[in-house]
């Protein structure tokens, strides 16, 4: 009972992600090709990352604040395992420091 359950799981979400993808390129051919449409689209990954990472970082604590905060003033201007490594680290620092 429950391998056909897990197998009808399976087949439901192959089936829904196969729909999101025709449904995509089926759209892609209608959207307008201005530029302002064009900039809407190239910002929306950041966008949606922003409100995904947000509520976390911000609800986490204070440790995971100051992280952010550090990885979002290197982003721009160090390479990406920097950024991270550093974040890594006042993560973890603050959080030693913080608990004792």
């Amino acid at each position: 009972m429950a391998e056909s359950a897990t197998a009808l799981a399976i087949m439901g979400m192959a089936l829904v992600t196969y729909l999101t993808r025709v449904g995509g390129l089926f759209l892609a051919g209608r959207l307008p090709t201005g530029r302002r449409w064009r900039a809407a689209l190239t910002a929306m990954p950041g966008v949606i990352l922003v409100s995904l990472v947000a509520p976390l970082v911000l609800g986490a604590g204070v440790a995971e604040a100051m992280g952010a905060m550090v990885v979002l003033a290197l982003a721009r201007r160090v390479a990406l395992p920097v950024v991270v490594v550093a974040g890594i680290v006042v993560v973890a620092v603050g959080r030693a420091w913080l608990t004792g």
